[in-house]
């Protein structure tokens, strides 16, 4: 028994042994290196069973490759050794001293962490011009090119830049390339265009020599300042082949393998200001070469017709950045909140297309309503002055209508004076009066019983409405469902009228919701957006799906305007408007 417990006691010591000479180490395979130099960092594990591998924030190092996993076993008499193994490609971004922490493993249900190592950081280091060494091969024959259109634009021109890869291919072979750092743009608009598919190496020439290049990136940019702007260098991670000068077996060339970063250089834009000297007042900076008008689709209208006021910038330029300007509309012209469209195609030599805004006015009254002249001015690079373009004066004929009151003024109904014969007359010389004697008596008369006995018959019918009204009285629900279609008839009698009348009866239908809430809120309602409406009757504890229909109705009052519309859709959309008033009204 004594034996058992020594063997039991021996065991567990010899596990303990064991698990305390797990080893997890870190290792690196440099411990100075220059900038432009890569580092292989590997974490290794002596037992079989590790989980959870957790790699170091490798901070001031950006990750080239990996992890990679690698395992070794082996048995030597009797003696055996295995290894599991994480392994990175890191390349420093900082020069310095650093620290780079502790990785993680857990085994047997323990987190063990491996050591910390230092790495020293210097100067890019310059590779010998050896033409036997591959990485010189590499790069003396490997390029990244920047090519912009214009170093010297003015604020809101547009100038475009080109990344290339250029690869002298008699010296070297590119087997695999990815983008690590691409430049920010900062101080200026940008947007990248897009490159076509299948676009392959082109014939190009680098310092005087025949290349193969690629093009990588395309941008549009466009300054937004004044002064000094840089672009940052663009940067690749490349894995290029270099020729031994040496054949396998079959015949082909063997090849060297380097991994190399290559980056563009740093470009500065000096940009300049736009000129001061002869600058209009309404310049708000628009640059380019643009046309500009101010066109009604139809000038001669009815009453509550709409004309479509089209406010149009068309041309080359910044016309993403362009605000167009307003119209401004006379007193008795309602107008709406303009649709806004654009159509731009962006390329290399900037944006082209046009942009608009497209106001609905709709006349109130009869009359002739104008709208004044628009002016808008923009900068030309090309001549390198302004121009100011100013439309000509709008002229709207309402030729159906009230009459426009004047403005300040009481609005007073002149009628002709009329003569009433009800008011003092003459004094009468003759009479007609008849004896009573001669005519019939009242009294005694078949109508004087039935007055008399009236009274008694009207108690009945008296208690049978009674009972009537205090039944209704108590439907509540019923009150309420009464009280709202009253309410809806009343603001949509005028929209009823005009079923039929596509332009008049959206007007009418739009005045009714809007009265209904300026009678209901006590706020007038015809000047806010929709949103707002929604979210003051969210504050009186409207149910959502109620505040979806009343703005749909009014949506649908927008757009039906402008589009055909038939008998039967203009009666849907009445009763659905007098099922929402009705709603409404339950909760308000």
């Amino acid at each position: 028994m004594k034996q058992l417990v020594v063997y039991i006691a021996l065991l567990v010591f010899a596990l303990q042994s064991a698990q305390s000479q797990v080893t997890f180490k870190t290792t690196v395979s440099k411990e100075q290196l220059g900038l432009n130099e890569r580092l292989r960092i590997e974490f290794s594990i002596d037992r079989q069973g590790g989980d959870d591998f957790t790699p170091p924030d490798f901070v001031n190092f950006k990750v080239l490759a990996g992890p990679s996993q690698s395992s070794s076993f082996s048995s030597i008499n009797g003696k055996t050794n295995y290894k599991l193994t994480y392994s990175y490609v890191i390349q420093p971004i900082l020069k310095g001293t650093f620290t780079i922490p502790s990785a993680s493993i857990t085994y047997d249900g323990e987190v063990i962490k491996s050591n910390t190592v230092r790495v020293t950081v210097t100067d890019a280091v310059a590779i010998p011009k050896d033409p036997n060494d591959p990485r010189y091969v590499a790069q003396e024959n490997i390029h990244l090119v920047a090519e912009i259109s214009n170093v010297r634009p003015y604020v809101g021109e547009s100038i475009s830049v080109t990344y290339k890869l250029y690869v002298n291919t008699n010296k070297v072979n590119v087997q695999n390339y990815r983008e690590s750092s691409s430049p920010s743009f900062g101080g200026f608009w940008n947007q990248n265009i897009e490159l076509r598919r299948g676009a392959g190496a082109q014939n190009g020439t680098y310092g005087g020599k025949p290349y193969r290049y690629v093009v990588l990136k395309k941008a549009v940019l466009i300054p937004h300042t004044a002064g000094e702007l840089e672009l940052d260098p663009y940067e690749m991670e490349i894995t290029a082949g270099v020729p031994m000068g040496q054949r396998d077996f079959f015949g082909n060339l063997l090849m060297n393998d380097v991994n190399m970063t290559v980056t563009s250089s740093r470009k500065t834009i000096r940009v300049k200001s736009l000129p001061e000297e002869n600058k209009p007042l309404d310049f708000t900076g628009a640059v380019g070469d643009f046309s500009f008008s101010v066109t009604p689709s139809k000038t001669d209208l009815k009453a509550n017709e709409s004309s479509q006021i089209k406010v149009e910038l068309a041309g080359e330029g910044n016309l993403k950045l362009v605000k167009l300007p307003g119209i401004e509309t006379p007193n008795g012209l309602e107008v709406y909140e303009p649709e806004h469209k654009e159509k731009i195609t962006t390329n290399l030599s900037g944006m082209k297309g046009y942009v608009y805004d497209q106001y609905a006015v709709v006349p109130q009254f009869r009359g002739k309503f104008i709208i004044p002249a628009v002016s808008f001015s923009y900068f030309n690079p090309k001549t390198e002055k302004y121009v100011s373009v100013n439309t000509e004066a709008i002229v709207l004929n309402a030729i159906q209508g009230g009459q426009l009151p004047d403005d300040g003024a009481a609005v007073i109904a002149k009628r002709s004076v009329e003569g009433n014969e009800s008011d003092i007359r003459y004094i009468q010389t003759r009479t007609t009066f008849v004896s009573s004697e001669e005519g019939n008596d009242f009294f005694g008369s078949g109508l004087f019983y039935l007055l008399m006995i009236s009274p008694l018959l009207s108690i009945p019918l008296g208690i049978f409405i009674g009972k009537k009204k205090r039944e209704r009285d108590m439907d509540v629900v019923g009150n309420k469902r009464r009280k709202a279609d009253r309410l809806a008839k009343k603001y949509l009698s005028q929209a009823k009228k005009e079923l039929g009348k596509k332009e008049d009866f959206y007007v009418a239908l739009e005045k009714a919701l809007h009265n209904y809430l300026k009678a209901k809120l006590h706020i007038e309602t015809s000047e806010i957006s929709k949103e707002k409406i929604a979210e003051i009757l969210r504050d009186k504890n409207v149910d959502d799906g109620i505040i979806t229909e009343f703005t749909t109705v009014l949506d649908n009052c927008d757009y039906a305007r402008y589009t055909p519309s038939t008998d039967v859709m203009m009666k849907q959309e009445y009763d659905k408007a007098r099922e929402v008033i009705a709603n409404l009204d339950k909760q308000l």
